[in-house]
């Protein structure tokens, strides 16, 4: 797993990826500020068009990040369902080339 911060993906707050955890498909976390098991969080869908599954955030913080990390989502979904599906069996190497091929939202 790994927590990517505004330097990463230029959205502010923190998005975890993951390799498969769980019964659920594959899916993002989007934290407003640091990612942690028990803080509020958007959840969305990995996919080409990603969807949002759950949002545990005030409305008016939703309506600001969702688009724009299911916008992130579609641009990265390739290499996050890689991620999601192999990831748990890549050695460091190979977890620092998908964190690096990652690409930022345009600013």
């Amino acid at each position: 797993m790994a927590n990517l911060d505004e330097q990463d993906t230029n959205i502010p707050g923190t998005l975890f990826v993951s390799t498969a955890l769980g019964a659920h498909g594959p899916r993002v976390k989007w934290y407003p500020g640091k990612a942690g098991r028990t803080l509020p969080c958007l959840i969305v869908s990995v996919g080409p068009d990603p969807k949002l599954r759950d949002d545990f955030l005030p409305p008016a913080v939703s309506r600001i990040a969702a688009p724009r990390v299911m916008a992130w989502v579609r641009l990265n979904h390739g290499a996050l369902l890689d991620f999601w599906n192999n990831g748990a069996s890549w050695n460091r190497r190979e977890v620092s080339a998908f964190l690096d091929a990652l690409q930022p939202l345009p600013k």
